[in-house]
């Protein structure tokens, strides 16, 4: 519920038109994103190399770091190319850790009983949206999927936000964007995007860490339409 240092402000709904909706860490878990890139490449990584694990995830962290902030780091075809390993395959080991938020399925049922528009706009790649949506039945809320590797441009960039206004019909001062990161919230923010909201705990094992440049909640129950 609300953290009494980061009090939710109310939402106007009545003016509020379009619902963005982030995946990991917003509507999924990011426990299982976490693991999969923290611990299974990495594992696997030394299982190639024949190396130690702490010797692998220092080598794995370095590659990532490298790429950080930009387009490829979402991309899986990016990934089993540069680590010579089948990345959406290797997903399959630890896919049973997929799973939604708690709370997350009456606010998209009560979205989707008042006919709101509810859109994913995400860095994920395809094949981990597949996976997800297989997983979990998410498709059957979603109307719309804006994905930065369609649109060719990360979330994080204006050159998204820009594409996305001419793609799609929507009113930057109507809508809704809820993601767990604070950069996309930022540029978000500026291009428009008139009621940011930031997840506080994209993880089930973190602790929450609240933004203090944006509305911040645990879970949807906070701002759920009337």
């Amino acid at each position: 519920m609300t953290h009494p240092s980061h009090p939710v402000i109310p939402l106007p709904w009545d003016v509020i038109t379009s619902v963005f909706l982030d995946m990991d860490g917003t509507l999924l878990d990011l426990h299982f994103d976490n693991v999969f890139f923290r611990e299974t490449v990495p594992q696997a990584h030394a299982e190639k190399k024949g190396i130690p694990f702490a010797q692998a995830k220092a080598e794995i962290l370095a590659i990532y770091k490298s790429f950080e902030g930009t387009l490829a780091w979402y991309d899986l075809n990016h990934w089993s190319r540069i680590l010579e390993m089948d990345i959406p395959r290797l997903k399959e080991r630890v896919e049973h850790l997929i799973g939604i938020h708690p709370h997350v399925v009456p606010f998209l049922n009560r979205l989707k009983q008042q006919h709101r528009p509810i859109s994913l706009v995400t860095n994920a790649h395809p094949h981990a949206i597949a996976l997800k949506f297989k997983k979990t039945g998410l498709g059957a809320w979603i109307q719309t999927i804006h994905c930065s590797h369609d649109i060719g441009h990360p979330k994080e960039t204006p050159d998204f936000w820009h594409a996305l206004k001419q793609s799609s019909r929507f009113h930057p001062d109507e809508t809704l964007l809820a993601d767990d990161t604070e950069a996309v919230l930022d540029t978000a923010r500026a291009q428009g995007i008139a009621f940011p909201v930031h997840m506080a705990a994209p993880s089930s094992r973190q602790p929450p860490h609240f933004s203090q440049r944006f509305p911040s909640i645990i879970d949807f129950r906070e701002i759920m339409p009337p």
